[in-house]
């Protein structure tokens, strides 16, 4: 029953964060007008009348970097218990699996400066 008191606050927070979201998604869903009209489909920018083509090629520069972002801000996020679970100071073994996982971060940072990921290329047009 020990186990269940401790994961108590753990199932709470996930009661709760799914509580936050689902309720702005029913809040939304009941209040939202519901109108057809001729513009109702049409791509919103900004209140000008869209032309062209919605299809526009962005170089990969732009996808890599959101990509490694994404990456290494959940692997940030990981750090944050283990480091306070370090901070406990009960168990060798943490802080060498600690350092061994930011060590795996930082080889792939440098494999990726390596790759040249980090060296932006600039197009001049003529």
């Amino acid at each position: 029953m020990n186990n269940l008191e401790e994961f108590f606050p753990v199932a709470l927070f996930f009661f709760v964060a799914i509580l936050f979201t689902l309720i702005p998604i029913i809040i939304a869903y009941i209040l939202a007008p519901r109108t057809r009209g001729e513009k109702t489909l049409n791509t919103y920018e900004c209140g000008i009348e869209p032309y062209g083509s919605a299809w526009i090629r962005y170089g990969m520069h732009y996808y890599i970097y959101a990509l490694i972002f994404i990456a290494f801000d959940v692997d940030v996020l990981y750090l944050f218990p283990a480091a306070l679970s370090y901070a406990k100071g009960e168990r060798v073994y943490e802080f060498y699996t600690l350092l061994c996982f930011v060590l795996i971060l930082a080889l792939a940072i440098i494999y990726a400066w390596g790759k040249g990921v980090f060296t932006w290329k600039r197009k001049f047009s003529q």
